[in-house]
């Protein structure tokens, strides 16, 4: 089985290109803490690259900056390829299947969701600058308010 869970932010802003058969594929490297702190007590992090395929990569790049915090579900692929000295290269890296948006590095709504121990862990030691808000993401406007009258629904309409 070769499945991937991963929750950290990305370090650079996503790169959006499109293949010979218009696909989208976005790239970018996610930072990862890790659960444990080195000999001189300073947590340290993976940076992992991630790769992400067709409508899922324009939302990346449309919504994601640098120092935004995910969470992707994916699997590892191991690819090779020869560099311009003729030199067999290897790249590692996690091919996302979902990407869930959790926040920019600055957002307050999601420490509110955060249980207690999270809340005091330790800080990240990289600054990943002052991203802003995701766009799109007021869940206190109503997505449907523009689209057409109310309907009623009760459980007596339900054929069981």
């Amino acid at each position: 089985m070769n499945k991937v869970f991963l929750i950290g932010r990305l370090t650079r802003d996503p790169e959006l290109r499109y293949t010979g058969s218009n696909t989208a594929v976005a790239t970018f490297s996610l930072a990862v803490n890790r659960n444990f702190a080195n000999q001189n007590g300073e947590r340290e992090a993976d940076f992992i690259n991630i790769v992400v395929w067709r409508k899922q990569a324009e939302n990346v790049k449309n919504f994601l900056t640098q120092g935004s915090q995910v969470a992707i579900d994916g699997r590892i692929q191991t690819r090779s390829y020869d560099d311009q000295n003729g030199q067999k290269r290897y790249v590692t890296e996690v091919v996302a299947d979902n990407v869930e948006f959790l926040g920019s590095k600055n957002s307050s709504s999601n420490s509110n969701n955060m249980n207690s121990s999270a809340k005091n862990a330790e800080p990240t030691p990289y600054d990943f600058g002052d991203a802003p808000e995701p766009k799109g993401t007021d869940i206190d406007s109503n997505p449907f308010a523009d689209f057409g009258s109310s309907i009623e629904i009760s459980d007596d309409e339900l054929p069981f």
